[in-house]
């Protein structure tokens, strides 16, 4: 038996993705950039995905550009910024991506004033801090916060940052990767200077996402070359990726609360089995309050087997994560939890969930989890 419970790295492509890309290929060739028929329908495939994306999103069919994943949508938004639209200064915090940190980094390297906003144990954002910040408007400021935490799965609120950005003529940009197809987002009420998204965390396939920017944003284009994506991003586009994430979200989007309430209940149900049966389990993030739904951190005792869980896992089919897959061959360990101040003694696991996860796969990972950890309570 193989459980699968890691689909805040990525998640299984959906059989409906899947036939709308194979269907593609079979009929459709052409260069989306030629003129020709052959051409005009790859084209036109492309361009009916801008819009329902947009439509999913409360964005203008202009707002929305294709990219190869949230990375490069959430560099794009950064770079672009600095270059374009005289951003100085970047307000953001430690427990972002890595992609949003090391962009940062590079930037600070070239002048960018970088400031870090204070976050509490829980993993939230200090707003009051937050707006201590923003107050000094001498430098043009972009506010760069994610949505939800990949780690530990807390969320932010999005309209408090959103309304004071606007108060003190900030930028705003959040990386929305975990949230997009999970839960509804709408920038026509949720005023927001760059969003961006990645197809394979909504069951879409990998290698290819979208950025929003806002009409009101005139950047320019970061890769070069021919005039694809309105001149903003060269390079013949990811058709059958493309076609297969606007199918993919379509589906989140329709299917979201049928989906959350499921998730939701396994989510619970594991948590729940966790704290009855083993001792001095703790969770991380805020776990009963503005979380995501599709994550749940959990923080293991100290033992002689807890550096090996992970791998015992593994080796019974269960799979899961310590944190963020994109760091996780990193010997550091997690800035996310070095941030919060994490009992390092502790193992920290992520399972993350889709909606075709079950309750009887839940019941088999308790099964070898007593295998492996020592600490059960005792019954009476």
């Amino acid at each position: 038996m193989r459980v699968y419970f890691d689909n805040a790295a990525t998640t299984p492509l959906c059989e409906e993705a899947i036939e709308t890309m194979t269907t593609l290929m079979r009929a459709y060739h052409g260069n989306p950039s030629s003129i020709h028929a052959c051409g005009r329908k790859v084209r036109s495939s492309i361009e009916q995905a801008r819009k329902n994306i947009a439509n999913l999103i409360g964005a203008s069919i202009g707002e929305i550009f294709f990219t190869s994943g949230g990375t490069e949508a959430n560099n794009m938004a950064l770079n672009c910024s600095v270059r374009d639209l005289g951003v100085t200064r970047i307000i953001t915090s430690p427990i972002e991506h890595h992609c949003i940190l090391h962009c940062t980094d590079k930037l600070e390297d070239q002048g960018v004033e970088v400031v870090l906003v204070n976050i509490d144990k829980q993993g939230h954002f200090d707003y009051d801090h937050l707006e201590s910040l923003l107050v000094d408007k001498r430098k043009k400021t972009l506010v760069s916060l994610m949505h939800a935490n990949n780690e530990i799965g807390t969320v932010s609120d999005m309209q408090r940052i959103s309304q004071l950005c606007e108060l003190y003529e900030a930028y705003y940009h959040s990386d929305t990767v975990q949230t997009i197809g999970h839960f509804p987002i709408d920038v026509s009420k949720t005023k927001i200077s760059f969003l961006s998204g990645g197809a394979h965390k909504f069951h879409g396939p990998k290698g290819v996402g979208f950025v929003y920017i806002n009409g009101d944003n005139m950047v320019k284009p970061m890769i070069f070359g021919g005039g694809q994506e309105r001149n903003m991003r060269a390079g013949t586009e990811n058709v059958y990726g493309i076609a297969g994430m606007s199918k993919a979200l379509e589906l989140a989007c329709g299917e979201m609360e049928e989906r959350r309430k499921h998730i939701n209940d396994i989510r619970s149900y594991l948590k729940n089995s966790l704290s009855e049966n083993f001792e001095d389990i703790q969770f991380n993030g805020d776990a009963d309050g503005a979380f995501l739904y599709t994550v749940l951190s959990v923080s293991f005792p100290p033992s002689d087997k807890s550096d090996m869980l992970l791998l015992n896992l593994d080796i019974h089919g269960i799979s899961c994560s310590g944190g963020s897959a994109c760091s996780s061959g990193a010997e550091a360990g997690s800035h996310v939890q070095k941030a919060l101040e994490s009992d390092p003694k502790r193992k920290n696991i992520r399972f993350s969930f889709s909606h075709f996860n079950t309750k009887a796969e839940v019941d088999y990972l308790m099964e070898k989890l007593a295998t492996i950890i020592p600490a059960h309570v005792e019954r009476v």
